[in-house]
């Protein structure tokens, strides 16, 4: 196991590149599997959980290789798949790792149609139905069982139907990113005309159509509340470069104001970055943007102010921004207020910065008080445990501007998302350094306090 020791108060400065986006990624990677032909993917990130859904590709017969060495530059040939079955005990193990393994199902349904995946895992702040995926399975005419909070840990099976109308339309509720994603995988080469309403609009849905229409799909609208599918029986290989991480981008930008600091960050689009900009310019923190890469500044004698946020659906907030937000709004000036309507019980990372001395609260399970702190206190460096990824983001956020020194246990969590944290925020001026140790028996998990 390693740790992460961070002594705080440096200000963080100079120039950083922004990987590819691990949402995008996660999705794209699957779908190879859609394609009659080779593909070469590009931005993929150099991440834990890219490497797990590499290996999953593999267990499944997928011929995998970097492009000269280069670990973003992958050659994938999906030709070799036979089997819609990823069973067996490392599959299982890999697949409980994160949440995002479900899109082998979309994809595997889309090829097979029929699909078996071990059950995902991921972050465990709260348990995360996938009744809006069966819906979509069984729409597209497989059977599926629901997922409950009882059988979750079960591999999800979706038994061979064979789809019997010309035209299927599927309506969710409410947008879901993951849904969304996996209706496009298993309806990109079903017979007829799919119709998604209420779709998800985040940048890596529409990244993953982008792939899928470069290979021949032929998709209408993503990016919009409705999506048109209309199945093809061959896609081409093709070459695709990954768009850069909205969320890895917000947690530097987020790292920089907290600090006072000043930092250019590449390979960014600054409209998938509309909500989070916003905001920070709200607060009174120096927003530049320019056609790939932005500048944000704030001064060591410039204080930034509290504000309210509230997390929707894309293009509002992201729900994968309000941990390190919370983190970097406890030395601002004014009452902030957080209030999380995508997931609830994802605030336990809360107790963790009221234990380094942020005046903060929970309300309501989604309502999050914070208050400004005593005039001339910090927050000060404690022992702490990454709760889930975002969560894990935060408190290295509120290690960069703690006094003393924060020690970080179980950060393969934070390596889920983000590639080399701990070198790019070195590079900026960061104290911050990664120590292997055999257990993280000298750090106490949060709730056991």
């Amino acid at each position: 196991m390693r740790k992460y020791i961070i002594k705080g108060g440096n200000p963080l400065y100079g120039k950083i590149e922004v990987s590819g986006s691990k949402n995008a990624a996660l999705a794209i990677l699957p779908a190879v599997i859609l394609c009659d032909q080779e593909c070469i993917v590009e931005g993929v990130p150099k991440i834990k959980d890219v490497g797990i859904m590499i290996e999953l590709l593999r267990l499944l017969g997928a011929k995998i290789s970097t492009i000269a060495g280069d670990e973003s530059r992958l050659r994938i040939d999906p030709t070799k798949i036979n089997t819609c079955r990823l069973t067996g005990k490392r599959a299982t193990e890999l697949a409980g790792e994160m949440r995002a393994s479900y899109y082998l199902l979309g994809a595997l349904m889309g090829r097979f149609g029929e699909a078996e995946v071990p059950s995902p895992g991921g972050c465990s702040f709260c348990f995360r139905p996938m009744d809006q995926h069966v819906k979509v399975f069984r729409a597209l005419g497989g059977t599926c069982d629901d997922i409950t909070e009882e059988n979750w840990q079960d591999p999800v099976i979706i038994e061979k139907v064979e789809r019997t109308k010309e035209k299927v339309t599927i309506a969710f509720g409410t947008p879901s990113v993951g849904a969304t994603m996996n209706a496009i995988l298993a309806a990109v080469k079903s017979n007829g005309k799919t119709v998604i309403k209420q779709a998800a609009k985040e940048p890596h849905v529409v990244d993953l159509a982008n792939f899928l229409a470069i290979m021949g799909a032929n998709i209408i609208g993503a990016g919009t509340d409705t999506i048109i599918i209309h199945g093809v029986e061959y896609l081409r290989g093709a070459t695709y470069t990954i768009i850069p991480d909205q969320i890895e981008a917000g947690t530097y930008m987020a790292a920089v104001a907290a600090t006072s600091g000043a930092v250019t960050l590449t390979n960014v689009i600054p409209q998938h970055l509309d909500s989070i900009i916003e905001k920070f310019i709200d607060i009174g923190v120096s927003i530049t943007e320019y056609s790939d890469s932005i500048y944000i500044e704030r001064k060591a004698s410039e204080t930034f102010k509290g504000c309210k946020i509230t997390t929707e659906a894309h293009p509002g907030f992201p729900t994968d921004m309000q941990s390190q937000f919370a983190a970097m709004l406890t030395s601002a000036v004014g009452e902030s207020e957080i209030v999380e309507h995508v997931w609830q019980q994802r605030a336990a990372y809360v107790r963790q910065l009221k234990k380094m001395g942020a005046n903060a609260e929970i309300l309501d399970k989604i309502v999050i008080k914070i208050k400004p702190m005593e005039k001339g206190k910090k927050l000060q460096g404690a022992k702490l445990n990454a709760l889930d990824l975002r969560a894990g983001a935060a408190i290295v956020i509120a290690g960069l501007i703690a006094e003393g020194t924060t020690e970080i246990g179980h950060v393969d969590i934070i390596e889920r998302g983000y590639e080399n944290m701990v070198a790019k925020l070195s590079k900026l001026g960061a104290n911050i350094k990664v120590v292997e140790c055999d257990i993280c028996d000298d750090i106490v998990d949060i709730d056991d306090q």
